[in-house]
């Protein structure tokens, strides 16, 4: 398997999340449901699961579509991802951590941005004991 150079990106704007630091499959995403325990607020609900390897942390998103059409959802995961790499700096290099949002998320986005999204993350990472 090749390995991808990391592109230098636009000025101005985060580098994107490696594939392999996402989930992707389902089998991954229910596992992390099945087998973690969940921590929620109005806006969102943060599952996190310890693997056993150390391979970084891994990064799942589910934006349902009460949230709004594809252009709000595709913001809102923007928005988590932004507000992740961030916020998640913290996190011990061996958990997956999935995301939902809650349809209230999108009129926060839209009010308040990316700020408001970080708060309410960091608020939830602190409730799972996973911030620094």
């Amino acid at each position: 398997m090749e390995e991808e150079a990391p592109s230098p990106g636009l000025p101005g704007r985060p580098q994107k999340r490696a594939k392999r630091g996402r989930l992707s499959r389902s089998a991954e995403f229910e596992r992390v449901y099945r087998e973690s325990r969940s921590h929620g607020n109005r806006y969102l609900v943060l599952y996190a699961f310890p693997r056993e390897d150390d391979n970084g942390v891994r990064l799942g998103l589910t934006v349902p579509r009460q949230v709004g059409g594809a252009v709000d959802r595709n913001r809102v995961k923007r928005l988590l991802r932004e507000a992740f790499d961030v916020e998640g700096a913290g996190v011990p290099a061996n958990h997956d951590v999935v995301i939902k949002a809650r349809p209230d998320v999108r009129e926060l986005a839209e009010r308040d941005g990316l700020e408001a999204v970080r708060r309410e993350l960091a608020d939830l990472l602190g409730k799972a004991g996973l911030s620094s």
